[in-house]
């Protein structure tokens, strides 16, 4: 009861500030600006600034970027990009087949270390080329940066930087935007492709295996339904 009662309070006391939920992510340092903002209305609630947890301006203070292990055991690029509302993180998917079309996912050659998959060089091409950048642009102006990156890379296939770079930092760019909007990661995604018309998503299951998936002759990858 005590911890319901303390929560109703905080909860009222933060509407009075004009606080708003931040689309399920969790500001940093959060709790001590709230404690703080709640303890100064307290003492005088006309000085008191109000509490902003999402929307208004934003901008890229800092991307950092790590080697980590994805769900098969390979490593993958993982990114904490960081605004002024707060840390995002992303962590690119790696699938078992690659297309010959597909953009270049960087990779360390170096046969030594996992088999020649790491991604050390992708890791540093993140904090040396592209955080340095973005520092400072506004994490809602998707194209923008997503430009901006592709332009760092020079290459028609994202040979450079690497793809597994550029896209880490695009989809942590992505879930920044969405706080700053104040709106869910889906409806960000949606505005961004000038979709005002939203449906449940309809899903698809797959049902047979093939191509690299499979131990066998099937050429095509997936039956799906």
């Amino acid at each position: 009861r005590k911890m319901l009662r303390a929560g109703l309070l905080l909860c009222t006391a933060a509407a009075a500030l004009g606080a708003r939920p931040l689309a399920g992510l969790r500001p940093a340092g959060s709790g001590l600006r709230t404690a703080s903002l709640l303890s100064a209305a307290r003492r005088t609630p006309s000085s008191a600034g109000p509490l902003r947890m999402s929307g208004g301006g934003s901008s890229i203070q800092s991307i950092v970027s790590r080697e980590v292990l994805d769900s098969r055991g390979n490593p993958t690029v993982e990114v904490d990009l960081t605004t002024d509302i707060g840390t995002f993180r992303a962590i690119v998917p790696s699938g078992a087949s690659t297309g010959i079309y597909e953009a270049c996912e960087l990779r360390d050659e170096d046969k030594g270390r996992y088999m020649g998959k790491g991604v050390q060089k992708a890791v540093k091409n993140v904090e040396t080329m592209l955080a340095p950048a973005l520092k400072g642009m506004d994490p809602t102006q998707q194209q923008a940066i997503d430009d901006k990156m592709k332009e760092i890379d020079g290459s028609a296939n994202k040979n450079n930087v690497g793809a597994n770079a550029i896209l880490a930092v695009s989809l942590a760019v992505a879930k920044a935007g969405a706080a700053a909007k104040g709106v869910p990661l889906y409806k960000h995604f949606a505005d961004l492709a000038g979709n005002t018309k939203m449906v449940l998503p309809v899903p698809w299951m797959n049902v047979i295996n093939g191509g690299s998936h499979a131990g066998n002759r099937l050429a095509m990858q997936e039956f799906m339904i």
